[in-house]
């Protein structure tokens, strides 16, 4: 199943959402300020062709820390 982000439009809270291909959204609310309808982003993806040595030295693609907690890209 794939991770979407959303961007709260109310107080600019970005999370993650795992949802099935084709679910749009609806009836979300942000999980900080439980406002109704966050906008969805666009968030970079895996290109499929990338050398190893290119995913081990790749940080997160979401949060460019590391550490938010998503699998390891393999």
């Amino acid at each position: 199943m794939p991770i979407y982000e959303y961007e709260c439009l109310k107080c600019g809270e970005r999370f993650e959402v795992r949802q099935a291909m084709g679910e749009t959204g609806t009836g979300l609310s942000c999980p900080k300020c439980h406002a109704p309808n966050p906008e969805r982003l666009v968030s970079s993806f895996f290109r499929s062709g990338s050398s190893q040595d290119d995913v081990m030295g790749a940080s997160c693609p979401t949060c460019s820390s590391g550490v938010c907690g998503l699998p390891p890209m393999v």
